[in-house]
């Protein structure tokens, strides 16, 4: 058993924070489901904006999409649904055998839409209809309208990946707005035992602000505390997970066979290259969650990854990390809905270059 294996022994999910269609078609994908446990991926503008710099496999279909196709968008949105839906297909198996618990691949609605949440519907609507495949999650931003948006797609029996999450806050807003919705849908008669949820907190981020804000504070206290922030909230968000979906508030839903909104590790490559290549990923290794890892992390870890069910020791570390932060003036709440927007706007600007490359 090597350390991916073991990761998935401990009951937390891999799943791969890439897709190209040199990864499907070369068979990298494949050998990542068969021999190191991978049961998903992950993907986004910037991914898919390598993907198509990065990958000799799109440039037939890019040509006859020009010929035919006179929408930037809509090319773009041909080239990359094909890969989703090929993605979707090798884990399918994945998806059966774990009766639908697992083996999902995520496609993101435009960035643009990010603030209009009737939009955000819509287009997450055409989406899931465009790809036809029962282990698609659509992926939503975690803004307030973002929000609004999930809980209706939850109740319209829609599957979603909600993302650019930051901070505690923000992840059990988005716990509140899955019980909201899977409750409207079960009041209007529907099946909830297909539905399925996964709220995505981005980590490594975090710690680039907070640490920013530390060293500019200076002192010996301050700067101990670099580098921890992260985990530290990941660690906090997990115990509100226990609580609500292990708790009153799911326990109706629960016995309708509905499933639990599970947390993923996301943005976890260490950014800063004085940090353990693996911060991100073994003191959060913990039954019910996932960790999407790029290429470069996933190898670090089947390397000299030594995990262990790390996810809840220290929490009461964790705690009086996070309000010695707050001692300091740090307000991760603040630091959430900072990065929360600037993700948007990197998004944004991803998926516009996206749109020259296929222009």
């Amino acid at each position: 058993m090597n350390p991916t294996q073991h990761v998935t022994a401990l009951g937390q999910r891999l799943w791969l924070d890439n897709l190209s269609r040199s990864l499907i078609r070369d068979g990298a994908l494949d050998r990542l489901i068969a021999e190191d446990g991978v049961t998903g991926v992950t993907s986004n503008p910037s991914i898919f904006h390598n993907a198509l710099a990065g990958s000799p496999y799109y440039a037939d279909d890019l040509a006859r999409l020009k010929a035919d196709e006179p929408d930037a968008e809509r090319r773009y949105e041909a080239l990359v649904i094909a890969d989703v839906q090929a993605a979707c297909d090798l884990l399918l198996p994945v998806h059966e055998a774990s009766g639908g618990q697992d083996g999902f691949v995520s496609l993101e609605v435009a960035p643009r839409w990010a603030y209009d949440s009737m939009r955000t519907v819509e287009e997450a609507q055409r989406l899931a209809a465009r790809v036809g495949r029962r282990n698609l999650l659509v992926k939503v931003p975690g803004t307030p309208e973002g929000l609004s948006a999930f809980e209706a797609l939850t109740t319209l029996g829609i599957n979603v990946n909600v993302t650019l999450l930051f901070s505690v806050a923000q992840t059990e807003a988005v716990f509140e707005a899955y019980i909201r919705g899977l409750a409207a849908r079960a009041q209007a008669g529907a099946d909830v035992r297909r539905s399925r949820a996964v709220a995505s907190l981005f980590l490594s981020r975090v710690d680039t602000l907070v640490d920013t804000q530390l060293t500019a504070i200076g002192t010996r206290e301050a700067l101990s505390l670099r580098g921890r922030a992260a985990v530290a909230m990941a660690k906090l968000a997990y115990q509100r997970y226990r609580r609500i979906f292990h708790g009153e508030a799911f326990a109706a839903l629960a016995k309708l066979g509905a499933t639990p909104q599970t947390l993923v590790w996301a943005s976890s490559s260490t950014k800063n290259p004085d940090y353990h290549d693996l911060l991100y990923v073994e003191p959060l290794v913990g039954p019910e969650t996932i960790n999407t890892l790029p290429d470069k992390t996933l190898e670090a870890l089947r390397d000299h990854g030594k995990p262990a069910p790390q996810l809840e020791e220290g929490v009461a570390e964790a705690e009086a990390q996070l309000a010695e932060l707050a001692r300091l003036g740090i307000d991760l709440d603040v630091v959430g809905n900072t990065l929360q927007k600037d993700g948007v706007d990197l998004f944004e600007a991803a998926y516009q270059k996206l749109l020259e490359q296929t222009g």
